[in-house]
């Protein structure tokens, strides 16, 4: 909150004040490293652990988690990896439960789901998130239901308000993973979400140089579990770690709302590219989702999938093709990455062996664009 008016400020703003120092004389502008593995206590443990143990709480984890936690209007807590957090999430369903999961949520959790539901943790049911008639018919028993929006890498819309809706009154709660939208085009709790998850690896550190993942949540109880988790699973992000991301994070708003814009232009003229087939992109008024985004949705992200007219070979062609943009897994950083997504073993079979995924980053557009002309007129020569 804006202390001198009592109004709140916007994300962007929050993106740059949120975990700072305190507002006083003589407090540094930004946070300090805290490099220590435990801390000076005799006193009995208290309610967060805070000046105990690092592995329990440390000052770098609190700031990251207050600016997160300020931008998507819940309660933060950091994690290793995005898949550290998505192991945690998945321990918030109870023992022989059910989960309702996108079946083109991210790989490797819906592989992790799978080795849950097989080992009898709880039993799994695949649904098409932008079905959500069909995913609201599948919600009665359920315990959970977890997507993203969009979705990695088909780009698909949930409808979250309808969907959210429907879990609440089915008596299931529901996460949502947001990397893709970041808290600035989107924020889930506030459509009903229970949980929001990010890979924090992405976005929101945005730099490519540091993995972690973050859970938000407004429920005590939720969070409690949580911690918990984190603790006893020692599921833990490094204080040099955390330092970083909640560096990056102060440029979030600058570097979305400029790959955003960049996007949006590629979209459009891959769309017109006789080699392309079909291009993913919420932005595009063609797109299937386009009026679900506009309308739960500040923006459209800077996230866009492409599938070649050339089938697999052409895809692969196009990746090897170019040299502005990077072929590399991962997405959200600075630079601009690109790749053939069925190439990692384990990619759900949704995804088309010919979809190449974009993540835009703070090039010219002109330049990347440039270079996917060149790679893409070249096919097959």
């Amino acid at each position: 909150m804006n202390t001198m008016s009592g109004q709140p400020w916007s994300v962007e703003t929050m993106a740059v004040v949120a975990g700072r120092p305190p507002h006083e004389a003589g407090a540094p502008v930004s946070p300090a490293i805290e490099l220590t593995s435990t801390y000076r206590s005799w006193e009995p443990f208290g309610g967060t652990d805070a000046g105990v143990y690092t592995r329990m709480n440390n000052a770098n984890w609190r700031d990251l988690e207050a600016a997160v936690g300020a931008l998507e209007g819940g309660t933060a807590l950091c994690f290793a990896s995005g898949m550290g957090a998505g192991a945690a999430l998945f321990d918030l369903v109870p023992a022989g439960g059910r989960v309702v999961m996108a079946d083109s949520c991210y790989g490797s959790m819906l592989s992790l789901a799978g080795q849950l539901s097989t080992a009898g943790r709880f039993s799994l049911t695949l649904v098409d998130i932008s079905d959500t008639d069909a995913v609201v018919a599948e919600l009665p028993g359920a315990d959970w239901l977890i997507m993203e929006s969009p979705t990695n890498p088909l780009l698909q819309v949930a409808d979250l308000p309808a969907l959210c809706e429907a879990a609440r009154a089915a008596g299931a709660k529901v996460a949502v993973d947001n990397t893709f939208a970041t808290p600035l085009l989107q924020n889930p709790l506030a459509l009903g979400a229970s949980v929001v998850m990010h890979s924090g690896t992405k976005y929101l550190a945005g730099h490519s140089d540091v993995v972690l993942g973050v859970l938000v949540a407004a429920d005590e109880a939720l969070l409690q579990q949580l911690r918990s988790y984190r603790g006893l699973h020692g599921a833990i992000l490094g204080p040099m770690e955390a330092w970083l991301a909640l560096r990056g994070l102060r440029t979030l708003a600058v570097r979305v709302e400029r790959q955003q814009a960049t996007a949006g232009v590629l979209a459009k003229r891959l769309h017109e590219h006789p080699a392309i087939s079909l291009v993913r992109y919420p932005g595009l008024a063609s797109d299937p989702g386009h009026e679900r985004a506009r309308a739960q949705m500040r923006g459209f992200g800077a996230m866009l999938s492409i599938e070649l007219a050339g089938g697999v070979h052409a895809a692969d062609e196009l990746v090897q093709g170019v040299r502005l943009w990077v072929p590399a897994t991962s997405l959200g950083g600075v630079e601009s990455l690109i790749e053939r997504r069925r190439r990692i073993p384990g990619e759900p079979e949704t995804v088309p062996k010919n979809l190449v995924r974009l993540s835009v980053g703070l090039e010219s557009v002109d330049d990347l664009w440039a270079d996917l002309e060149q790679a893409l007129d070249g096919l097959g020569q």
